[in-house]
């Protein structure tokens, strides 16, 4: 879907509406607004990484950053203004002179810049904060956005904490705005203190009372305080708002910011319901969620919609049925969508025989139809101790049923060289039955040169696919236990081992996932 043009009508330039009248901009604020997070800053290159992602995803407006306030934020926003070219590249500034200058010059080099400008309007925030009376802001804004149309060829004006805002005072600011050239009028719901049938009738009411209101984009921006963020957002485009300011995962200040991902989601999935489209590829957004998630280093939750471990994921027998029986029993969009993998059936306490059964299809365990039962009784003993029911767990039930559990190799000696001068190199002897290897190998590190040393014992062409580690006992002397997830031929293994040492524990869990990869080749294959 193409992006909007634009026409000049009175030496300013004016989107063509007609070309939005099923299109929802979305404005990403997560380089700025999604910064201000606590611990979610960024350096640099990361905003700019970060930046061509977002343009990747089909992002129509990126919020770079805040130029004025440091240097970091000045040259990040100078950066993407010159890099990104696809799409518009917004830079926020207060309704100061200075603020203005420094916005202009980062955004000089940008093909599409857009310069932000905003004021707080509401009794509480012109007491206050600004102590300044409701026509000294008038005025503010009126010369705010004048010397911001000579500086960018489009400017949006946002009335901070407009929820909040007198709806006559409120008029009357959006009206100087389109008078003085703002083309895009944001109306934030700063603390998240709106609900969305409020909030859809706000939007409503401006469109009935600001004159020329037809020459400007109504914008929505919302905090997650109670947890509103989403259904605000969505109301006030039903009702008339053509861009949403939103952030990657919901991130930013407090309680965060409507999510993308779900704004854009909740549009296509109920199109029916809102007849609105976004130009986002969404099956960029679950990568885009992971890159951002991996960047700042906050974890996705669980239950997050649209991104999280478990939204597609099913435990429950009946759901498991029923998406056996039929995807939309019991998911409303799916996962390869969003950029995720297949449906994921999560075998635990309350998964039924049709999940257990078709599970042990997916990993090659074919067993007779009088062994099942047999089988699915032992799964249940496991899964009552357990939150999930792993595959491995499944091999040594099979194993248990069909064959021997026991570990067909073992670590029986293992000896590390490594220091800040020295090159690192690992050494292991390994026994399977009868049979005893030796080797040695060099690596980047301890841990790999370790796993190479195993690898080049028993000739394994494993690919280590995660790697982790922690404490399971308190103080010095603490037990330390590793886990690692392993893919050969395609299939994934994983091994633990633990030990005081933990380059022992890496070893002993390497050695286990290859010994659980036999018993897997044993049991799909008898």
């Amino acid at each position: 879907m193409k992006k909007p043009s634009f026409h000049r009508e009175d030496g300013f330039f004016y989107i063509n509406k007609e070309e939005l009248m099923d299109q929802v901009q979305i404005f990403d604020t997560t380089l700025r607004d999604g910064e201000q997070s606590p611990g979610a800053s960024m350096d640099v290159e990361q905003k700019f990484e970060i930046a061509l992602q977002l343009e990747h995803l089909g992002v129509d407006v990126i919020e770079a950053g805040f130029p004025v306030s440091s240097p970091e934020q000045f040259r990040a926003c100078r950066l993407i203004a010159d890099r990104v070219k696809d799409s518009t590249i917004a830079a926020l500034t207060r309704s100061h002179e200075k603020d203005i200058d420094a916005a202009a010059d980062a955004l000089v080099n940008a093909a599409h810049p857009r310069i932000h400008t905003f004021i707080s309007t509401s009794p509480v925030h012109m007491q206050y904060k600004l102590k300044k009376t409701p026509e000294e802001v008038l005025e503010m804004t009126r010369f705010a956005v004048r010397y911001a149309r000579n500086k960018a060829a489009e400017v949006e004006f946002s009335p901070e904490d407009a929820t909040r805002t007198d709806i006559d005072f409120l008029c009357q600011v959006l009206d100087v705005a389109i008078q003085e050239g703002a083309t895009i009028l944001n109306i934030p719901d700063t603390v998240g203190y709106t609900i969305p049938g409020e909030y859809a009738n706000l939007i409503t009411t401006i469109r009935e009372r600001v004159p020329n209101i037809d020459k400007a984009i109504i914008s929505v921006h919302c905090h997650d305080d109670l947890g509103l963020a989403v259904a605000n957002t969505v109301s006030a485009l039903n009702a008339g708002a053509r861009q949403a300011e939103v952030t990657i995962n919901g991130i930013g200040e407090r309680a965060g910011n409507a999510s993308l991902e779900e704004v854009v989601m909740a549009l296509k999935v109920r199109k029916d319901a809102f007849n609105l489209d976004t130009r986002i590829d969404t099956k960029q957004l679950y990568p885009t969620s992971r890159m951002v998630s991996t960047m700042i280093g906050f974890p996705i939750p669980r239950n997050k919609a649209v991104v999280g471990e478990n939204a597609f994921a099913h435990e429950s027998g009946i759901h498991q049925h029923g998406m056996l029986s039929h995807r939309e029993t019991y998911e409303i969009m799916t996962p390869e969508s969003v950029g995720r993998e297949a449906t994921r059936i999560v075998l635990g306490r309350h998964s039924g025989m049709h999940g257990f059964r078709k599970r042990l299809a997916e990993l090659g365990m074919v067993i007779e139809e009088s062994e099942i039962k047999k089988a699915y009784e032992a799964f249940l003993k496991i899964a009552d101790r357990k939150k999930e029911v792993y595959d491995e767990d499944l091999y040594t039930i099979l194993s248990e049923q069909f064959g021997s559990t026991a570990d067909s190799l073992v670590l029986e000696y293992v000896n590390f060289q490594s220091g800040n001068t020295s090159i690192p190199t690992a050494t292991v002897r390994i026994r399977d039955h009868e049979e005893v290897y030796e080797e040695a190998a060099t690596g980047d590190g301890p841990v790999d040169a370790v796993f190479r040393a195993i690898e080049r014992a028993l000739g394994s062409d494993a690919t280590l696919v995660e790697y982790n580690v922690q404490a399971v006992t308190p103080g010095k002397q603490a037990i330390g236990e590793t886990s690692v997830v392993i893919e050969v031929d395609g299939k994934r293994t994983t091994g633990r081992g633990s030990s005081t040492d933990i380059l022992e524990a890496s070893a002993k869990a390497y050695v286990n996932a290859l010994s659980r990869h036999r018993l897997l080749k044993e049991v799909t294959h008898p």
